[in-house]
């Protein structure tokens, strides 16, 4: 019994994730986030753990999990827009709730992470 419930829990989690949209959350696809990038001066922030191959020009790698752990390496201004990407996008959504509940309102997350972003034929560092 305890197994069946902690799989559908799971299995609620990671669907969830993927298609809730918060309201302090805005989501980009790789196009939009790649003009904002030729448009000046972003801070990007790869949140996927383990660590894989990062989008040209990230700024940050701080793991989804453990964004608490990073504030030093986080602007001091609450309203700093923060672009944040994965792999596919769930542990982005995970990071920006973190990032809210720390105080932070301007957030953006790579809608389809790095898979949609490979997929747009866009570079890698």
């Amino acid at each position: 019994m305890k197994i069946t419930f902690s799989i559908i829990t799971i299995i609620f989690l990671i669907t969830g994730c993927q298609f809730q949209k918060p309201d302090y959350l805005k989501m980009l696809s790789p196009t939009e986030l790649h003009q904002t990038m030729q448009n000046g001066d972003i801070l990007l922030v790869d949140v996927h753990t383990p660590q894989q191959r990062h989008i040209k020009g990230t700024d940050l790698f701080i793991p989804f999990n453990e964004v608490e752990k990073y504030l030093d390496k986080l602007p001091q201004d609450k309203n700093t827009a923060i672009y944040l990407y994965c792999e596919g996008g769930p542990m982005g959504n995970a990071a920006a709730k973190s990032l809210h509940e720390l105080g932070y309102q301007n957030l953006f997350n790579l809608d389809g992470g790095t898979n949609a972003w490979k997929k747009a034929g866009f570079e890698f560092e």
